[in-house]
């Protein structure tokens, strides 16, 4: 089968397939047994995303138990900081930790040395594309400029990224150098993804949504665009989804402004305005994960009314964001069984 039979690739084509495709963010984690049990195997979460053998088993799980319509690459955004030697760990209870960046670490970035840091991640790439079934897509991701800018500033998670925020206003001209470098770096690593085997890439922008609308045209629009410009100047067929979490209103240009194939939805982007904006190309989403959480009838009526609305053109459902350590696998299987039209 080649990728362009694989029901994702389609949609992302512009096609409607009913029932639609389906692919969960996050669906490799912590709420899987099998998950826990190969992480535990690692030592530390960067060590499990750096070994290709252990990355491919954890992308591989949730193919094996649901038979989702795509695996997506096992990794972080923050591979590419902790390539540029920005210190980046993972402690438990507290999330990642990088070294905070001024502006005489961001005069002194290299990108030298950063596609070879990745390496192991590209290897397994290779490894899930040939181990994945036929007719399942294989997506490769990225952080967004912004978002992962957020986290070097900050040296860790903030509620409204007040801190990337307030140095972008004081230091616009090294922010702005700061997201070309991301922005380029990250073009590589997904041309290098899409090298090894991945049908499609998604630029995750988890904090799109604290951004003010200038500054989410300069800090979230002109990266993404960048990066997808440069990705398609290399590989003309390469396919983008592009996800800004929390834009709002403001995802009525972001398709056009970033030239993104497809544009995934959080749970918060209203159906009404989800079916306007799939009138000009591919959504994904955008289940709420609580209600995967919840089960039942929250978990049944979310499903049916995003099918509902969004069915009947292109469509991969998703969630509106990752799912939660808190998630039944068996209301996962529940989800699957809907969306396809299962009976269970």
């Amino acid at each position: 089968m080649s990728a362009k039979s694989r029901k994702i690739v389609d949609v992302l084509n512009g096609n409607t397939v009913s029932p639609p495709p389906l692919w969960l963010m996050r669906q490799a984690g912590r709420y899987l047994p099998e998950y826990r049990a190969t992480r535990a195997e690692a030592g530390s979460f960067l060590d499990l995303c750096y070994s290709p053998e252990l990355a491919t088993e954890v992308t591989l799980q949730p193919i094996r138990r649901y038979a989702f319509d795509a695996a997506i690459l096992f990794s972080d955004i923050l591979v590419i900081p902790d390539a540029l030697k920005r210190n980046v760990r993972f402690e438990e209870g507290h999330g990642p930790r990088l070294e905070p960046i001024d502006v005489d670490g961001i005069l002194a970035l290299k990108p030298d040395g950063v596609q070879d840091h990745l390496r192991p991640v590209i290897e397994a790439v290779g490894r899930i594309r040939k181990a994945l079934p036929e007719e399942t897509a294989l997506l490769g991701f990225c952080g967004a400029p912004w978002t992962v800018a957020t986290y070097m500033i900050a040296g860790h998670g903030t509620p409204d990224q007040a801190p990337a925020r307030l140095f972008a206003y004081k230091e616009p001209k090294a922010f702005a150098h700061m997201l070309d470098v991301l922005a380029d770096l990250s073009a590589d690593y997904l041309v290098s993804q899409i090298d090894a085997g991945a049908d499609a890439v998604q630029i995750f922008d988890s904090w799109a949504g604290v951004l003010g609308e200038k500054e989410f045209a300069e800090y979230a629009v002109r990266p993404v665009r960048r990066i997808v410009d440069s990705v398609k100047a290399r590989r003309p067929q390469a396919k983008v989804i592009a996800f800004a979490k929390g834009a709002g209103l403001l995802l009525r240009s972001y398709r056009q402004e970033t030239r993104a194939d497809a544009i995934g939805l959080d749970w918060s982007v209203p159906l009404s305005f989800a079916a306007e904006l799939q009138k000009d190309g591919p959504v994904q989403g955008n289940l709420d994960p609580m209600r995967v959480v919840a089960g039942g009838a929250a978990l049944d009526e979310g499903i049916d009314a995003i099918l509902q609305a969004l069915g009947n053109g292109p469509l991969i459902f998703n969630l509106g964001h990752g799912i939660t350590p808190q998630a039944d696998p068996e209301n996962v299987t529940r989800l699957v069984a809907r969306v396809r039209g299962e009976k269970r």
